[in-house]
């Protein structure tokens, strides 16, 4: 893939059992937040696969969209946009009463310094999308974030670990959660919390981050020593076919891939395909946040992206000098400071 075309187009194809789940999901579907980093792919995917289904089922997008040309984008794609300021009250009471809601708008970088805005946002700004939406089906994004770190010998943090985040921004993802589950128990409002940690695109992420110190050689801090990935488009038809697992209280699934990976290993892999050496500090702690989604792939089958894909895919779009998105994962945090 050498262009954002190809590689949406990629990253957009629905599968033929997301077609066949949203065939069974009864009424419309809008997406609140649908100008972050998976949002506007999650909302192609879902048109796509809507569009196969036969179908006429609404795709709607809801965001401030300070950037007009991703609106424009999306109406030209057959979505349903609105502009909208979810905090403000007037906005939100405005939208329509949709029966399908993927609410996937959140706070998290530039919370140090602006805590305040992280917590209205996270752990506020839920309870008013919940009463708002209680008689729809809501699978709301959440993250890993909120767990406490496990030892990379067994990544045994399923969702029946409780709950234990370091830091302002995991703690009000923690907020996010109890406010839904309260509104869920009030409202009998079917729920899925979406525990998600990372998203991998070409253009951002964490396997980005480490293939670009690699070809730059920059020094790779080993402190966080394993990860778990999940290619964009593998989490994106998960959060859709989500809405058929819906339940109150709200369901908890995890998402991410199979493996725990070694950054170290990571890093040697893109060396091989960049012929650069990677350069590593510090040395590996023996825990790390992770996730283990096997609940989700009972539900939802193995992601259909490898991890040797994604880094071979990643390498070729380095080497081409392909187009990034500045937001970094921050994903070697261990102190929960984002």
């Amino acid at each position: 893939m050498k262009t954002i075309a190809e590689l949406e187009d990629f990253m957009t194809t629905p599968s033929q059992e997301l077609v066949q789940d949203i065939q069974q999901v009864n009424g419309d579907i809008m997406i609140l937040g649908v100008s972050g980093k998976m949002g506007p792919t999650l909302a192609k995917m879902t048109k796509r696969a809507v569009d196969q289904s036969g179908l006429p089922k609404r795709v709607i997008g809801v965001a401030r969209f300070t950037d007009s040309s991703l609106k424009e984008e999306l109406e030209e794609f057959g979505i349903e946009t609105i502009q909208a300021d979810l905090l403000k009250e007037e906005d939100l009471q405005n939208l329509p009463n949709v029966k399908n809601i993927i609410y996937m708008a959140g706070n998290k970088f530039g919370t140090v310094g602006n805590e305040h805005y992280t917590w209205a946002m996270n752990a506020y700004l839920p309870g008013r999308i919940a009463e708002k939406f209680k008689d729809s089906r809501i699978v709301a994004f959440s993250t890993g974030n909120v767990y406490p770190f496990s030892t990379v010998l067994s990544n045994s943090c399923t969702e029946d670990v409780p709950a234990n985040p370091v830091g302002e921004y995991a703690q009000s993802c923690l907020g996010r959660e109890r406010v839904l589950t309260y509104f869920s128990h009030k409202n009998q409002t079917p729920m899925v919390v979406f525990r998600l940690n990372y998203a991998i695109d070409l253009r951002y992420g964490v396997l980005l981050e480490i293939a670009k110190n690699v070809n730059q050689e920059k020094p790779i801090d080993l402190t966080m020593g394993n990860v778990n990935v999940i290619w964009q488009g593998d989490a994106n038809e998960y959060a859709i076919r989500s809405l058929l697992h819906t339940n109150h209280p709200p369901k908890l699934i995890n998402v991410t891939g199979p493996e725990t990976l070694s950054v170290r290993w990571l890093a040697t892999e893109f060396g091989k395909r960049l012929e650069k050496k990677p350069l590593f500090v510090n040395t590996e702690s023996p825990t790390a946040l992770l996730n283990n989604a096997s609940h989700a792939h009972k539900l939802f089958g193995y992601p259909k992206v490898t991890v040797q894909q994604m880094i071979d895919l990643i390498a070729d779009w380095v080497i081409s000098d392909g187009q990034t998105i500045n937001k970094p994962t921050h994903f070697q945090e261990r102190e929960g400071a984002f």
